[in-house]
């Protein structure tokens, strides 16, 4: 057989067990944080409830991506923080697969609670695409095959690191949004995932910016939206024009939440506003204050808003009127964004400690109180009826 055709058949293999089961980029599909999987875990310890567990060979703050039967994490390490790794997993037995390196071609001074595997890569059916804070873009097959590689540090000499980029790509069809905010050289791209070259690169305001990219189909057009410090931003996916600018959509670090036509924004609360063809239609239909999200993205889940702050405390309000529900003080702050799914929210904090909520009912019931032991930063990954959690050492498949 061609190389060619075995390429293909096995594209074409890994694409029939692709499913909405998947969660492949950061905060699953379109960054919701949403999974529809059922009979989640609930209870789990570093003795208990795991299905398996493999080691890292390094840090990381990034969250894992679930493609097929393949599990991605990204970490980093070297005394100068430059020696970026990128590795593959079995999904159902835990195996390493494959472990790739590279040398980071841009700056690597940050802030010492992130590094430079902070942005989460995104996976499809033939692979996985990994952007780090240095700059460097790498896509690799399912096998681990280099694609294709750029520093984009190399392309624009001016972009600059400083406190850490975190803001992570995305998959639109057959492209790579690539989000590269920053005191330096600031763009999104459009980038083709075949070759690696720039399909539109859209120039934007300088400055530091973790927002990732959202998505919504409208009027035939696929629109790519982009929260930064001037607002929120709608790119066309097939161009990069702007269509429409919203000002009161300014991001810096959590990402918003879209739930049909109606986007909550995080920012002294949680703010909702109602989408039309032309971008925001009227006033905010929705402001919840008291639900304050810190760096993690708020969660919205069977008519609720969810959030949790690096106060310890979990928050949830109504989320058509904005009315509080509760606010509750837990141990530990957070920074991984809460996830849902089976009717339970799962809150993860920095300590490795995951308190899981009931999403059914108006008051705060704890179902479950997992501990881990290990740092944890990065955001739980849902698929298969498991949860995946990648610590500062190590990589946790949660259930049956």
């Amino acid at each position: 057989m061609s190389r060619f055709l075995l390429c293909l058949s096995i594209t074409l293999a890994l694409g029939l067990t692709l499913s909405g089961a998947d969660w492949p980029q950061f905060k699953g599909p379109n960054a919701a944080g949403v999974s529809d999987e059922k009979d989640l875990p609930v209870e789990w310890g570093k003795d208990k409830g795991v299905k398996w567990k493999a080691a890292l060979p390094a840090r990381g703050v990034s969250s894992p991506v679930v493609a097929g039967d393949r599990v991605y994490v990204t970490c980093s390490s070297g005394k100068r923080d430059d020696r970026l790794h990128v590795l593959c997993f079995d999904a159902a037995t835990g195996n390493q697969l494959w472990h790739r390196q590279l040398a980071a071609t841009g700056g690597t001074a940050c802030h010492p609670k992130t590094c430079m595997a902070a942005p989460t890569p995104v996976a499809d059916a033939t692979g996985v695409y990994a952007l780090f804070a240095t700059g460097d873009l790498a896509a690799f097959d399912v096998d681990g095959t280099l694609r294709w590689y750029r520093s984009l540090v190399g392309d624009y000499p001016t972009i600059t690191n400083q406190v850490g980029m975190a803001s992570s790509p995305i998959l639109v069809k057959d492209r790579l949004i690539v989000p590269m905010d920053n005191d330096g050289d600031s763009f999104l791209a459009a980038v083709d995932t075949k070759y690696g070259k720039n399909v539109w690169k859209a120039d934007r305001t300088k400055g530091i910016n973790w927002v990732t990219p959202l998505v919504r189909e409208v009027g035939g057009k696929t629109e790519v939206l982009f929260s930064g410090p001037g607002g929120l931003t709608a790119y066309d996916a097939a161009s990069g024009s702007k269509r429409w600018v919203y000002k009161g959509g300014g991001g810096s670090i959590p990402t918003g939440s879209l739930a049909g036509d109606v986007l909550y924004l995080p920012g002294g609360g949680v703010t909702a506003v109602k989408l039309g063809e032309e971008g925001v239609v009227g006033e905010p239909v929705m402001k919840a204050r008291d639900v304050s999200a810190g760096m993690g993205s708020p969660l919205v889940y069977r008519g609720k808003v969810y959030a949790v702050d690096s106060g310890g405390f979990i928050s949830c309000g109504d989320a058509k009127t904005g009315k509080l529900l509760y606010k509750e003080r837990t141990k530990g702050a957070y920074s991984a964004s809460p996830v849902g799914g089976d009717g339970k929210v799962y809150c993860l904090n920095e300590t490795g400690v995951t308190t899981v909520v009931k999403a059914d009912g108006t008051e705060f019931e704890v179902l479950a109180t997992n501990d881990l032991g290990e740092e944890t930063l990065g955001t739980p990954a849902i698929a298969n009826g498991r949860i995946v959690i990648r610590t500062d050492k190590s990589l946790y498949c949660i259930g049956k």
